[in-house]
């Protein structure tokens, strides 16, 4: 079985490093789990770094962290689905909102609970995600604290999750200048103004003046070691806290060429043309030596793996990964290493078929 080494250490000082850079600006962090599943040792390792609030966009990720005594305080970043309110309301203490009907079932529960629910309500700010039109935050906003038992703790928005827009000095300046105007208006104090993602970083570190931001929701950051515009590694962060490891299963010489009709592979896709040696005008064959992994596209995504020992991804089927092992001496049982993006490690986390491994030196 492929194996995802965790290596705990790495993310409690990614935490630490993070909660200390931004707690120097008065900024508070949110540490979302939904990339690796709410997993409850993940999670105490990040309470262990510093993180006082914990995010995940699926409640069950919620109430599994609760139930295994992780001292935090919950945040359900995705909008709650009205057959969820109940068990949103039970667990989670916030919650991210755009929805004035939602919000309103939130509040009935919460009376009928006795409790009291805090939300943060969602604005767009260009992205085209979630969030409500910022010409009609007036009316939520009186809308929202006329119901009961709902605690209006924060305004947030989103960048790069969906179009791509990015987080600039006009658009988040734009977004402080509504925040004080709503604060001012309707003389609140705003537990949350969630400026973002891991995609804030490089503004957060150029920007002298942050206005009312005093939050962002950061996941990737903490986990991988990099902001998320150009995907560089932010200084002094681990970027390998997570690593692959893979098996050889098979080792075969193989032409580089098919041999037969070609349509379509296993996924519908068109396989890409292979390349051909031209001697004196002939065409003739490429041998190299082709092996199989222990992997596949149930498991992973290929195009977010990098692999640390030199050889070359081909593609993969369900089962299996394909690579050119070049001049390299491997053996059947072999282990091969990888790097993994975003998507590769959510796909990673959520597969049952790959082992799980947590060590923290």
């Amino acid at each position: 079985m492929p194996i995802l080494e965790i290596n705990l250490r790495k993310i409690r000082h990614n935490a630490k490093l993070l909660k200390n850079l931004l707690t120097q600006r008065n900024v508070s962090i949110i540490g979302i789990t939904k990339l690796v599943l709410g997993n409850p040792t993940i999670a105490m390792t990040l309470v262990q770094g510093g993180i006082e609030y914990l995010g995940d966009s699926r409640i069950n990720n919620i109430i599994k962290m609760k139930k295994n005594n992780i001292r935090a305080q919950f945040v359900l970043i995705r909008i709650p689905s009205i057959t969820e309110i109940p068990l949103v309301v039970k667990y989670a203490n916030y919650s991210l909102n755009s929805e004035l009907k939602t919000i309103r079932m939130l509040s009935n529960e919460a009376v009928k609970q006795k409790k009291i629910h805090s939300i943060i309500l969602m604005v767009d700010m260009g992205d085209l995600r979630e969030g409500i039109n910022i010409f009609n935050i007036e009316c939520f906003v009186e809308e929202i604290l006329r119901l009961k038992n709902i605690n209006l703790s924060g305004i947030g928005t989103n960048f790069k999750c969906f179009s791509g827009i990015i987080p600039t000095d006009e658009n988040m300046n734009e977004f402080s200048k509504l925040v004080f105007r709503i604060k001012d208006k309707f003389e609140l104090e705003l537990e949350f103004v969630s400026g973002g993602n891991s995609a804030n970083f490089n503004w957060f570190k150029s920007c002298k003046n942050i206005g009312e931001i005093n939050n962002f929701r950061i996941g990737e950051a903490m986990f991988l070691g990099k902001e998320t515009i150009n995907y560089e590694p932010i200084p002094n962060l681990y970027i390998d806290a997570f690593k692959l490891i893979t098996e050889i299963v098979e080792l075969k010489q193989r032409s580089v060429i098919p041999k037969g009709i070609i349509v379509s592979n296993a996924f519908g896709e068109s396989v890409q043309t292979y390349h051909k040696k031209i001697n004196n005008g002939k065409k003739s064959d490429i041998i190299r030596t082709q092996a199989l992994l222990n992997i596949g596209r149930q498991d992973i995504a290929v195009n977010g793996l990098n692999p640390k020992e030199s050889i070359k991804i081909l593609g993969a089927s369900s089962d299996y990964l394909v690579v050119d092992i070049r001049d390299n001496q491997f053996q059947i049982g072999q282990k091969l290493h990888f790097d993994l993006n975003y998507e590769a490690l959510l796909r990673a986390m959520t597969s049952p078929y790959i082992h799980k491994k947590f060590i923290d030196i």
